[in-house]
C-alpha cells in the first residue's frame, strides 16, 4: 500500500471517522480506523453502534487495506506540516511522512474487524444547513441518563414531505418542523435516533449543499439510520422503546404571552443566575409590561434586574432552571422571544419573532416546565 493525499483532505476525513471509534471497545481491533486504498481511499470506523466512512481522491501507487490505531492517527494527522502525506505498509508498519515529518504506526489485525453494515436506501434529501440546524434546535432538549434510553433520543417522523423532530428529559421539550425533499411522496414513518450521534452528524455535515437520509424499512431486521454527503456517510442503529406521546403538551391557547427582545434578555438570565446553581431556580415575575428577574433568598447571595417588555395578561410568578432557559432562547435563533404562559404552575412555550409586532414562528417550539421555589 502506497498513496500520498493533501493534508487537509486528511485531516477532515480523519476527523469524520475517528467520531465512531470507542474509549472502550469490546475488542481491540475497534480502536482503530480501516485504510482501504483502491481507485480512491476509504477510511472507516466503528463502535459497532456507530459506523462512519470518508472518501477521498489520492495519488495511488498500491492499492492495499490497513487497521491502524484510530486516536493516534486523529493525533499525527491534525499535527502535520500543510504539505503532501505519504503513506507507506512496510510489513507491520505504515509509514506517514509530511516534509521533514516523520512517523512509524503499528498495526492492528485486520481480519478482527467487524463488518460494517450496508447503508440503506436513500430515503429523502434536505440542505445541510437546515438539518444541522433543526438537529441542534432539538438535541438540546434531549436527556443524557442513559437509564432512561429512550429519553436520550430524538424522536423522527416522517409525514410525506414533512419531518416532524422531538426530543424531552422530562424537564423541557424541543418539537421543530421542517419540509424535505422525500424519496418517495408517499412514505409515513417513525424513528427514534440517539442525540449524540445526531448532534455529532449536524456538526461535521455542515458546509456541504445536501445530506441525505436513509432509514431502514419498518420490516427490516436490522434498524439502521444513514446520513450520507459527498464523501463522508455515517449508520448507526436507531434506539428501542417508544417515544412518549408529546403533541398534547403543547397548549393551543394562553392566557398570558410575553414578547422580549433575545439579546438582553439573556444577558440579564445569565448575570442574575450568577447566584444560583442547579437547585436554585431564577424566578421570573412578569407584570404590566415589565420583567423583574430574582435569585437568591435569605442569607445566601442574592441578584435583581427588571426589563421592559411587551406582555399581556395576568400577573405570573415563574420560576425555570436558568440554564435551560438560556438553551431555548438561544435555540430559537431569532431577534424575540414569545413565551406562552398558562399558569404560573404550568409549562411555558418559547417560540421566536422577527420583530417585535410580528407573529411568531411556528415550526420551532421549546417548552419549559417551571420549578418549585419558596416565597
Amino acid at each position: 500500500m502506497k498513496f500520498i493525499v493533501e493534508r487537509d483532505p486528511l485531516v477532515d476525513a480523519v476527523n469524520w471517522v475517528s467520531k465512531s471509534i470507542s474509549n472502550r471497545p469490546i475488542t481491540t481491533a475497534l480502536l482503530g480506523i480501516v485504510i482501504d486504498v483502491d481507485q480512491e481511499v476509504t477510511l472507516s470506523g466503528s463502535d459497532l453502534e456507530t459506523s462512519t466512512k470518508a472518501k477521498f481522491s489520492a495519488d495511488v501507487n498500491q492499492k492495499g487495506k490497513v487497521l491502524v490505531p484510530g486516536r493516534l492517527l486523529a493525533d499525527i494527522a491534525r499535527s502535520l506540516p500543510a504539505k503532501p502525506v505519504t503513506f507507506i505498509l512496510e510489513g507491520t508498519r505504515v509509514l506517514v511522512t509530511a516534509g521533514s515529518a516523520k512517523f512509524t504506526l503499528p498495526t492492528l489485525p485486520l481480519a478482527e474487524y467487524p463488518t460494517l453494515p450496508t447503508l440503506p436506501a436513500a430515503t429523502g434529501k434536505l440542505t445541510s444547513d437546515l438539518f444541522s440546524t433543526a438537529i441542534n434546535q432539538v438535541a438540546i432538549a434531549a436527556g443524557k441518563d442513559d437509564s432512561l434510553p429512550t429519553l436520550t433520543g430524538v424522536f423522527v417522523e416522517i409525514n410525506k414531505n414533512q419531518i416532524t423532530l422531538a426530543a424531552t428529559d422530562r424537564y423541557r421539550l424541543a418539537v421543530r418542523e421542517l419540509n424535505w425533499n422525500a424519496a418517495d411522496a408517499t412514505i409515513e414513518t417513525t424513528s427514534l435516533l440517539r442525540a449524540r450521534t445526531l448532534a455529532d452528524a449536524a456538526k461535521s455535515l455542515v458546509g456541504n449543499a445536501e445530506v441525505t437520509l436513509a432509514l431502514s424499512p419498518s420490516a427490516s431486521n436490522e434498524k439502521l439510520v444513514g446520513f450520507i454527503t459527498e464523501g463522508k456517510s455515517m449508520t448507526s442503529r436507531v434506539l428501542d422503546g417508544s417515544f412518549p406521546p408529546f403533541r398534547h403538551l403543547l397548549p393551543n391557547e394562553s392566557t398570558a404571552d410575553a414578547v422580549i427582545e433575545v439579546a438582553p434578555l439573556l444577558d440579564s438570565v445569565r448575570r442574575v443566575a450568577l447566584v444560583t446553581d442547579k437547585t436554585v431556580p431564577l424566578r421570573l415575575n412578569f407584570s404590566s409590561n415589565s420583567l423583574r428577574l430574582e435569585a437568591g433568598t435569605g442569607e445566601e447571595a442574592q441578584a435583581t434586574e427588571q426589563l421592559d417588555i411587551n406582555y399581556k395578561g395576568e400577573d405570573i410568578n415563574i420560576a425555570f432552571n436558568p440554564q435551560f432557559l438560556v438553551d431555548g432562547l438561544n435555540a430559537i435563533q431569532s431577534a424575540f422571544v414569545h413565551i406562552a404562559f398558562t399558569g404560573a404552575n404550568k409549562p411555558a412555550v418559547l417560540t421566536g419573532q422577527t420583530e417585535a409586532n410580528s407573529a411568531p414562528i411556528s415550526n420551532y417550539k421549546y417548552l419549559l416546565m417551571p420549578m418549585r421555589y419558596s416565597s
